[in-house]
């Protein structure tokens, strides 16, 4: 898709979560229209954003100047400030914004922002609170969660499987995971298929439900 078939979107609060959403959102190719109460952070990204203003993104007023009722979609990536993100959010509802997204601190303030009229929250440091949590038992290399207890992971291939075929080892029927490929150091990542020899040193990347991929990252034969 070319840069100019990708809608704009409307980011409000350049903090660290919504600035890093908007940087990355220019990068893939979408004008983005940043918003934020502080002048610095305005300074910061003004080369960075197709266009960002100083203004009050949970003023209704304010966001009908700025034009925000033709934005698709929008994000409002005030977290700390609950009034401010709760009121962000009702504006942009009100206003008719038919995709929106939002930062949450916690549970509470999620359920809040969803009917209020938000139709994505989004828990980053709860995200990445279990992010650590995962990789610090040390058998995971990596981890990725799609929020419904699924998650793709990459892990050092479970020494029970090592030297056989993957139609041997029968992973999805035995552990309930799925070996999508397999990289060896110096060779390019590879897509597992049922005759792939899993061999000493290799790192998995698999799929499932999450307590699925930590006990077969497990079966190590200690």
């Amino acid at each position: 898709m070319s840069a100019d078939t990708r809608k704009p979107v409307l980011v409000i609060g350049l903090g660290r979560f919504g600035g890093s959403v908007a940087r990355a959102l220019e990068r893939m190719g979408h004008e983005v229209l940043g918003a934020d109460t502080d002048p610095s952070r305005v300074q910061e990204y003004a080369q960075d954003l197709t266009q960002v203003v100083e203004a009050d993104g949970t003023d209704q007023t304010c966001l009908e100047r700025m034009g925000a009722a033709s934005f698709t979609s929008a994000v409002v990536g005030i977290g700390s400030n609950i009034e401010a993100s709760v009121l962000a959010v009702l504006a942009l509802s009100d206003l008719g914004v038919p995709n929106i997204w939002a930062k949450a601190t916690n549970e509470k303030h999620g359920r809040i922002l969803e009917r209020t009229g938000a139709h994505h929250v989004v828990f980053p440091e709860q995200k990445m609170g279990e992010r650590v949590a995962r990789l610090l038992n040390e058998r995971l290399l990596d981890f990725i969660s799609f929020g419904d207890e699924f998650a793709i992971a990459r892990l050092a291939a479970p020494e029970p499987i090592v030297g056989l075929p993957l139609v041997t080892s029968e992973c999805r029927r035995k552990y309930d995971v799925t070996v999508i490929g397999v990289k060896r150091e110096g060779e390019d990542f590879i897509h597992a298929v049922p005759d792939t020899i899993i061999m000493p040193g290799d790192v998995l990347v698999v799929s499932g439900r999450v307590e699925k991929i930590e006990a077969f990252a497990a079966i190590h034969g200690d």
